[in-house]
């Protein structure tokens, strides 16, 4: 049987690259949706609670308008 600390090691940086490729992933997406008033649309339709927590991070941050500035243009459409 092989020691336990050699599996213990690989898990943990199985378990490091996860939480980076998390990372990564909710940075990158949470760029596209401030960038593009269009991708919040879609975002809206299919998972409208990330929508939600996108409007709340921006506004725990001080950045406030962007849900009335999304909904404006969306009921213009």
């Amino acid at each position: 049987m092989r020691p336990l600390e050699p599996v213990a090691k690989r898990l943990l940086k199985a378990v490091i690259a996860v939480e980076l490729l998390g990372v990564f992933g909710a940075y990158g997406l949470f760029q596209a949706m401030n960038s593009s008033q269009d991708f919040r649309s879609k975002v809206n339709r299919r998972f409208p609670s990330v929508l939600e927590a996108y409007y709340l991070s921006n506004e725990w941050a001080g950045v406030y308008g962007i849900r009335e500035r999304d909904r404006d243009a969306w009921r213009q459409n």
